[in-house]
């Protein structure tokens, strides 16, 4: 079994769609598929087999004020309309739907990541609980501190996977993975740094104390998962796929032209992965 990881970042992992998007051109097939973030949108197209559809949301939908903007969160206390973007968007009957049928026909397995905001712990969602026009998963993997209210569903409160486990390639190899491919939206030698983390960590609610506990040491488990992925890098278990410059883009960046090349720089770096997989 293959497994493939796409750890989010924002307007940033329009990387990661250029990424899956070389991977349906190349009907290269993973097994098991984890999401984080902008990472689950990704990967929820690749098993819905919508090469291009990412790419849309990325340089077309996200510019719209609809998705994202000041007005939005006078309004609502959200920066990012999750419910425009993965409801209005992407139910059925909306500017691009997801193919649902697709998604559960296709035999690859689906994993979403969200942290719990009261616990602060990661809580991972599977493919099996989606239900038609219904992609809570998505907003709840998606809702990032500060700029986000936290998403409500069933009782509790979630923000953004990448919170309490920001690359999950252990869990691909939990569920019998022998090669896992890891998506990067930043270069493979960026490490975070946990001063701003522990800045933002401040202005969540009290209320949601282990968010805010997880958020402020984010960048140590960051730093140890990806020291520890380069590790298996090494022997021959895992593949990084990572951009090697992102030209200064930051998680909610703007900008046409920049988006276009690092979402073909992603298209450029995937060529990798068939000789990774082959070598078995």
């Amino acid at each position: 079994m293959i497994g493939i990881v796409d750890v989010g970042g924002g307007s940033r992992d329009i990387y990661g769609a250029g990424v899956f998007d070389y991977c349906m051109q190349e009907g290269i097939r993973f097994d098991v598929v984890e999401g984080v973030s902008a990472g689950s949108a990704n990967g929820i197209a690749y098993l819905c087999e919508q090469p291009g559809r990412n790419y849309i949301f990325y340089t077309e939908y996200f510019f719209r004020k609809e998705c994202m903007s000041v007005r939005n969160l006078l309004r609502t206390g959200s920066y990012l309309d999750l419910e425009y973007i993965y409801g209005t968007l992407t139910n059925e009957g909306g500017d691009y739907p997801l193919d649902y049928d697709a998604l559960m026909r296709n035999p690859g397995d689906l994993e979403i990541i969200a942290t719990e905001a009261e616990t602060g712990s990661p809580v991972y969602l599977q493919k099996k609980d989606i239900e038609r026009n219904h992609f809570d998963f998505l907003k709840m993997s998606s809702c990032m501190p500060v700029l986000n209210r936290p998403y409500p569903w069933r009782g509790k409160h979630y923000y953004d996977g990448g919170i309490s486990d920001p690359i999950p390639y252990q869990r691909a190899f939990a569920k019998g993975c022998d090669k896992v491919v890891i998506i990067l939206s930043r270069p493979k030698d960026y490490r975070r740094s946990p001063d701003k983390d522990r800045r933002l960590a401040r202005l969540i609610p009290a209320r949601y104390r282990g968010a805010r506990k997880a958020l402020a040491s984010r960048a140590f488990l960051y730093n140890r998962q990806l020291d520890e992925a380069i590790r298996l890098e090494k022997e021959g278990k895992v593949l990084i796929v990572a951009p090697d410059d992102i030209s200064g883009m930051k998680t909610l960046t703007l900008d046409h032209v920049m988006l276009d090349r690092l979402y073909r720089k992603g298209l450029k770096d995937a060529e990798v992965i068939p000789a990774f997989l082959q070598d078995r």
